[in-house]
Formats: structure tokens, sequence, C-alpha cells
């Protein structure tokens, strides 16, 4: 099935003739593969998009998809179903964070060597999942992320709003600045960890809002995990989920916050558990 473009808006038809195991159980020649890759989609009402974001995961990517559904109101659970996605719900709605500790624990007791964890939302192209998890398998870094800001002119285009472009590019020089890195954003939806990542990272003691995705790269820090990240392009329509302008407030006070505590931790003026390996 050919990718759908973003001039063509992902409408739900698509998953009448989508099934997983296109994905799956591919039915051309692909490599063998050394490791378990699972991918997990975090899901909130992502009934019009999740069909588009599937549609471009190359055949025999993965070996299992999980969408975890944090109280939708929508069908996004009848419709991930019908495809054949393994799917858990949560009856009430946890918030992000928790979404995605429900998504991890799958993946550890599943025994996923590599884990991809994408919005399904259609704002991150699936089609890079092979190059950011060989980035993996090789051994260069523990975690990728995707970059959707390879340029100001591109995302603007793109359709991130003027607001959200300043306060990602600022916290995300704060953040290279302060933890020793040199990414192109730490504030992305696509991502890729090692098994080790999540068996060393207390992700449970993280936030159940959005700053759980900070928590977990300052923690990944902290452990002196390897960061890296990968060209995505930028995508934002009206269907794309995306958090409101106060909230983006709330979040980056709470980044900021969050790499503090690292800075205490660090210096032993203040012990957090954040920063304490994960036990079991």
């Amino acid at each position: 099935m050919p990718a759908i473009l973003l001039s063509e808006p992902p409408l739900n038809p698509v998953h009448e003739i989508f099934h997983v195991d296109r994905i799956l159980k591919p039915e051309e020649f692909t490599l063998p593969r050394r490791h378990k890759i699972i991918a997990v989609l975090p899901a909130y009402n992502a009934e019009r998009t999740l069909a588009a974001t599937l549609a471009d995961f190359p055949p025999g990517c993965v070996d299992d998809i999980l969408l975890v559904d944090d109280g939708s109101t929508d069908n996004t659970v009848a419709m991930a179903r019908d495809m054949g996605l393994t799917v858990i719900v949560h009856e009430q709605n946890r918030g992000y964070g928790g979404n995605q500790k429900t998504c991890y624990r799958y993946c550890l007791d599943h025994g996923a060597d590599v884990v991809v964890m994408i919005h399904p939302d259609y704002q991150y192209d699936a089609r890079v999942i092979p190059h950011a998890v060989g980035m993996i398998e090789l051994g260069i870094c523990d975690v990728i992320l995707g970059n959707r800001i390879r340029s100001r002119a591109e995302a603007l285009k793109c359709g991130m709003p003027w607001w959200k472009y300043i306060s990602n590019r600022g916290l995300t020089i704060f953040e290279n600045l302060m933890l020793g890195q040199n990414l192109g954003e730490f504030h992305s939806g696509f991502r890729v960890y090692r098994r080790k990542v999540l068996e060393t990272i207390p992700f449970e003691r993280n936030s159940d809002d959005f700053v759980f995705d900070t928590q977990f790269l300052v923690q990944a820090v902290h452990f002196g995990f390897r960061l890296g990240d990968i060209p995505v392009p930028v995508r934002y329509f009206d269907e794309a989920s995306q958090i409101n302008f106060r909230r983006s407030v709330k979040y980056g006070v709470q980044t900021i916050h969050t790499v503090m505590r690292y800075w205490l931790n660090r210096s032993g003026l203040w012990k957090s558990p954040l920063f304490e390996a994960r036990t079991a």
C-alpha cells in the first residue's frame, strides 16, 4: 500500500483495506533479524490518523505493534482491533506518561530488544523506523529521537505554530547546554530505545503528564546512555494531536524544573528518586 501523502487527508476508510499482517508477515523477502522489535503507539482519540500512521510502516520492520488506548471516546480501539494490532485499553484516562508506562511494561514483559515509540497522529514518518532501529542495532546509540526541526522555514511552512517553534528551540538549546548533548530536538514523539534503557530507567516514578518524556531523556543522560537523532518531516494538520498553549507553558516550566533536579542530584544537594536505577 502506498504511503498517504500530506496532500491527502488521512481519512477513516483506509483501515477497511489495511491489516497489520502487511507489516508483521510481509509477503516479500526480508532479511532475518537478530533482535525482537516492538512498536508502541500511545493513543488517545487517534481514529482519524491511525491508519495513515500504520500505512507507512515498512513491511517486516517490527515484530509486534501495541496500541495502548488511554480512554478514547472515538472508535480508536475498534479500529485498532480490526487492523489486528495488539490492544490494551485504559478504561480511564491515565495521562500521556501513564500511557507510556503501560507501553514499556508490555515491551519488557514480552522480550523486546528494541522499542519504537511513535505517536499515532501521523506527525511522524514511520518509514524511517528501520534506519532509526539500525542505529541502535549497530551499537551507535542507545536512544534515537526523530528530529522535526531541520530548518526554521520548513518547520513553519509545514504548520508548526510559531510559538511552539520558539519554545522548542529555546528548551532544546537549554537542555543541550545543561545536559551536555547535541540533539536537534528534545521534544519528539518518535523515539527508539535499546532494552537496557527501559531496564535501567525508573520510568514508573515519572510523571503521568507530558513531562514524562523530558524526565525520561534526562534520566537517560544521568545513566550514561548515548542519545542521537534522525531527521523526520514536519507534519502539522487539524487531525494531528497537540497540546495547547497553556499546557505547553506548563510543560516548559516542568522541563526546566526536571533539568534543575538533575543538577541538584548530580551535585549531591538533593537526591531524587528519579535518578535511582530501576530495581525490577
